[in-house]
């Protein structure tokens, strides 16, 4: 699997959800509920169903092959 593509933050943690739109892997909140609820979204190689799942630095969120890690 490719190295995954760092997103920056601009603060010390996002939640899942919110994290899942500013990578551009979802359209909507609506989009991201259904995504983690479906559990197809992976964070650090487990499956993660809590929407407000706080993200920090260094953390890789990976959705249908896309892997994207955590940066600021």
């Amino acid at each position: 699997m490719p190295e995954p593509q760092d997103v920056p933050i601009r603060d010390e943690s996002i939640r899942l959800g919110q994290f899942l739109k500013l990578a551009n892997l979802i359209e909507s909140g609506a989009d991201a509920k259904a995504v983690i609820a479906d559990g197809l979204v992976i964070v650090n190689g487990e499956e993660e169903v809590r929407r407000g799942r706080q993200l920090h630095e260094g953390d890789v969120v990976e959705i249908g092959g896309i892997s994207v890690r955590v940066s600021r």
